[in-house]
């Protein structure tokens, strides 16, 4: 059994037998508008090899809404989990119009992650959740300020504890205290990673300036680096149903505000040792619908349409936004 199974097999074990936490789940209310077109003022759709195909944006009066750090659906393609990076999960579900264009949220709750003592963390520098993955019986979450890789139940990760980490390959020295491990992914199952999850850094830099990477498990499993391109940092990543992994990169400039691009890793090369680089296949600025985006997820329509939501995250900001924005890709896998 790798160590991957048996994680998985322990997180399975303690959905079923573990008591309740002392966590409670909060009904939201969500108020969201629906944003047309991606670029301000214009209705252009294509983007690079991406379609715009809709978004929303969303407030609530609840202070908890926002702080976005990632997002995976399940597989109904509708309901989602999210991570926030002031510790806590988000869970609910998206409606659409009758054109199948994002509208709005429904089903949203939110619930503090908890320690290892089953209980609330206080501290911020301890639940700075950045990345997240859903694999079978277990919620992923990684750290960045107290940097970790935790394994929790799922289901049952709202009231549970986390039940196994795993180690980092990399010294905690090495990773900067605020630019640690925003992108954690599953690789598919049938792909050369085998459904092993997949860690990259935000901008911890190995000494040839490139962003440090990890297959944490499963027959690859070691070190790679990715490319860093200045002025990016790595926010999220996703894979494609065919084993290449999308990494969702932000920039700020006092030139010209924020940015954000999406880069395209060929699976096949993601491989201990290896050092990593992509195509492009959109960059964005003010002059869109964007935010500090920070979260990714992938899903492939029963018709092989491959769909990308983006998310932000508002930093609780009155000056930003909560997005979620839908592309399609175009041309194919």
């Amino acid at each position: 059994m790798t160590r991957l199974s048996a994680l998985f097999a322990l997180v399975l074990a303690a959905s079923v037998f573990a008591a309740p936490g002392s966590a409670t789940s909060v009904s939201l209310e969500i108020d969201s508008s629906t944003i047309q077109h991606f670029a301000v003022g214009s209705g252009q759709r294509a983007f690079g090899k991406l379609e715009f195909v809709g978004g929303i944006t969303f407030t609530s009066p609840d202070k908890l809404v926002g702080a976005m750090s990632s997002i995976r659906f399940r597989p109904d393609q509708k309901h989602f989990v999210a991570a926030l990076d002031t510790g806590h999960w988000m869970t609910g579900a998206i409606e659409r119009d009758g054109e199948g264009a994002l509208s709005g949220l429904s089903e949203v709750k939110i619930t503090p992650m908890l320690n290892a003592r089953g209980e609330p963390e206080k501290a911020k520098t301890l639940v700075d959740a950045e990345g997240l993955a859903l694999a079978p019986g277990a919620a992923i979450v990684s750290f960045e300020q107290r940097h970790r890789v935790d394994v929790y139940p799922d289901p049952g990760f709202e009231a549970s504890a986390p039940k196994a980490s795993y180690p980092l390959p990399f010294p905690r020295s090495e990773l900067r205290n605020n630019r640690g491990f925003e992108t954690l992914a599953m690789a598919p199952v049938d792909g050369p990673l085998a459904g092993a999850p997949v860690i990259v850094a935000e901008r911890s830099l190995d000494r040839q300036g490139n962003l440090f990477g990890a297959i944490l498990d499963g027959p690859a499993k070691g070190t790679f680096a990715v490319v860093r391109n200045d002025p990016y940092d790595v926010t999220d990543g996703a894979f494609l149903p065919d084993g290449d992994l999308l990494l969702l990169e932000r920039r700020f400039r006092l030139s010209d505000g924020i940015g954000m691009r999406i880069r395209r890793i060929k699976g096949a090369e993601i491989r201990p040792g290896a050092v990593v680089d992509g195509e492009v296949l959109m960059d964005a600025d003010m002059s869109h619908q964007i935010d500090n985006m920070e979260g990714i997820d992938v899903m492939q329509l029963p018709d092989g349409d491959v769909r990308i939501i983006l998310v932000s995250d508002d930093n609780h900001s009155i000056l930003q936004r909560n997005l979620m924005l839908e592309f399609r890709l175009t041309g194919g896998l």
